[in-house]
């Protein structure tokens, strides 16, 4: 086994791992890099040969873990993607929206280059592109056990973190070698969530992939967190103002709206 990192290392977006398994080649994720600063300017490459990708095992629907598949897809991907069901059908909705996306800026900024008397630009992919990258998606349930060649088992179970996420076990089997047991978490959700589940609990491994968006900080108690919430609302509404509260599209804005609603 050879384990080797292209993404959500020394940051937190563009999540994407290689693993390579007795001549097969699988990644971790296939994430998009967001936000400023240089790795943005990177999405459009992979620094390995998209032809040689036999699977991705994708942890969960957010983009910075999914974004770029439909790019893997026009570099000459035609493995498998595997998912849980409910990540399937987010995807199904997400990427052809960041595909949408992705046409918008383009249109933008070629129009300022068309005056400026440049070259247009092309998308990162396109809406049509995300969609045809759909058909390679394979999804199963949590718990199941599946076999995805000779030498490697995966299973998926909860993480806790958003409809269909998942901590990702792989059981590997090289020649003549014993198990050996990897565990990539994706993203793990929080515990006493309102509308997600605990993460499962792992209580084995002999490798452990952890991602640490917020591994420098101790989260407060989410009920703390909602009085918190309560009392600006309040206090601004009392003040005759509004309250504008960015938030992810998929997963932190149901929870917001749930609360809200209770």
């Amino acid at each position: 086994m050879k384990i080797q990192f292209y993404g959500a290392a020394k940051t937190v977006t563009g999540s994407c791992h290689i693993l390579h398994i007795n001549g097969k080649t699988v990644l971790l994720d296939c994430g998009l890099y967001q936000g400023k600063g240089e790795k943005v300017f990177a999405n459009d490459e992979f620094d390995f040969n998209p032809k040689e990708v036999d699977y991705v095992i994708l942890s969960h629907a957010h983009i910075d873990h999914c974004g770029r598949i439909p790019l893997l897809y026009k570099m000459g991907f035609k493995g498998e993607v595997l998912s849980t069901q409910a990540t399937k059908d987010l995807c199904s909705i997400m990427l052809p929206d960041s595909g949408h996306i992705h046409e918008s800026e383009i249109e933008w900024k070629n129009r300022k280059r068309t005056r400026q008397g440049l070259k247009a630009l092309e998308p990162l992919y396109t809406t049509k592109l995300a969609e045809l990258s759909l058909n390679l998606f394979r999804s199963f349930q949590y718990d199941e056990m599946i076999e995805v060649f000779e030498g490697l088992k995966i299973r998926f179970r909860d993480a806790g973190h958003l409809l269909g996420s998942a901590i990702i076990e792989l059981y590997m089997t090289e020649k003549n070698q014993e198990e050996v047991k990897l565990v990539y978490s994706g993203d793990l959700g929080n515990i006493n969530k309102s509308i997600i589940k605990d993460p499962t609990i792992i209580n084995h491994t002999d490798y452990l992939i952890i991602e640490t968006t917020y591994g420098n900080r101790v989260h407060p108690e989410i009920k703390e967190d909602l009085k918190e919430l309560l009392r600006i609302i309040k206090e601004t509404f009392a003040r005759g103002g509004n309250v504008i509260i960015p938030s992810f599209a998929v997963g932190r804005t149901q929870e917001i709206l749930y609360e809200l609603n209770k």
